[in-house]
């Protein structure tokens, strides 16, 4: 209690920090955003390879983990928030022009976004709080975990006029750097500058007419990938909303099965794994259950992309396919999951990692595999997607 008190009070002082001070420091990340992503990045490696991570200190690594993410999602909305007030915007992704979109329309799908990248980015620290509990404790925070965000998924689906969701829902990251002033000044004078009209190499040009400055043209190697990045496709001239095609009849049921794919998942392991004449977490039943789900879903969205869309898959945007690909990726973590890891990819993981014990560097390796069979053995999100 102690512990959560002192918490709630750093948070408080944290809130009440002065608006100036606030201010300064966006004005620092917004500067140093290259920096910045990288401290974020030693930081989250440094949960990965402290010994022991998982046995011993699992909570307070994870705290660390999940504070990072925490830090840098807040550090996104900062450089999102100078991308879009920068005089020199390039391109976006298609993914950041969608979610930036809405997230500027719809102020309640900003702030269910958020609180769904929150859920996800604590999950696994309040399963291993619950943990400490007990086993029913620990499902019931569980089943809630889930059933919170699919309410999120399925609110940003109705803001987006049945859509498909993304993954992540916010804009990503994208780095600004600003063009220092002096390299400006540092530029020839017209006088200075030969009137030729060579723009080959990595020289700038001057019009000694009118002193503006060309751009240099990359070398003649690397001509063809210059002028392909400069070609606009189809994509790039559509609406950011046009990006993803509205879903209905099956294509919407099959969305809606996916988004509640997690929550049945988890109820039945729940239930069979506590079952004093099940197998425990070696019982088939939920696995088959949840990967039944996730493959009729895709099934589904399938048949409806071939019926309602002209030209099939062929009809998809790069971001439609781009998210189907990330899905189908997602489907190899059943490998990792309940009966599966139990009754097949567990004893192949601690086979491998038995073999490289006694070997220089190896020995290492097997460890970390060891620490991580723990972690994926005992807790439930550290395998879950979406």
């Amino acid at each position: 209690m102690e512990r959560l008190k002192k918490a709630a009070d750093q948070t408080k002082i944290a809130i009440n920090l002065p608006p100036k001070w606030i201010n300064k420091y966006g004005d620092f990340i917004t500067k140093n955003a290259g920096a910045v992503g990288q401290v974020e990045g030693a930081l989250r490696s440094l949960t990965y390879i402290i010994p022991g991570r998982f046995r011993e200190s699992e909570i307070a690594s994870e705290s660390l983990n999940s504070g990072v993410q925490l830090l840098s999602l807040y550090h996104d909305n900062l450089l999102s928030g100078a991308q879009a007030h920068s005089p020199q915007r390039k391109p976006q992704t298609p993914h950041n022009r969608y979610t930036g979109f809405y997230t500027r329309k719809s102020a309640l799908y900003r702030r269910t976004a958020v609180s769904l990248q929150v859920v996800q980015f604590t999950e696994l620290l309040l399963e291993m709080m619950a943990k400490r509990r007990g086993e029913k404790a620990r499902w019931r925070v569980v089943i809630l975990l889930e059933a919170v965000k699919a309410l999120c998924r399925l609110i940003l689906m109705r803001l987006t006029n049945s859509r498909p969701l993304l993954n992540p829902p916010l804009p990503e990251r994208e780095i600004v750097e600003e063009k220092p002033v002096a390299d400006e000044e540092a530029l020839p004078s017209p006088t200075s500058e030969k009137t030729d009209f060579s723009l080959a190499g990595s020289e700038r040009w001057t019009m000694p007419r009118t002193s503006l400055t060309l751009p240099p043209l990359p070398s003649s190697e690397d001509i063809s990938s210059y002028l392909l990045s400069k070609v606009l496709t189809a994509d790039d001239i559509k609406p950011p909303k046009a990006l993803l095609h509205r879903v209905s009849g099956l294509g919407e049921a099959a969305e809606v099965l996916y988004i509640l794919r997690p929550v049945i998942y988890a109820s039945a392991l729940a239930y069979w794994s506590q079952r004093a004449d099940g197998r425990g977490k070696a019982d088939w039943r939920p696995w088959l259950l949840g990967l039944s789900i996730e493959y009729g879903a895709r099934q589904l969205a399938s048949r409806d992309l071939e019926t309602r869309r002209p030209g099939g898959a062929r009809g998809l945007t790069q971001l439609e396919r781009d998210e189907l690909k990330k899905r189908g990726w997602g489907m190899a973590w059943w490998s990792m999951r309940g009966a599966f890891y139990e009754n097949v990819t567990r004893g192949v993981i601690l086979g491998a990692a038995a073999k490289l014990k006694g070997k220089p560097i190896l020995d290492m390796v097997g460890g970390f595999v060891e620490d991580y069979d723990f972690l994926w053995d005992q807790y439930y999100f550290p395998t879950a997607t979406l």
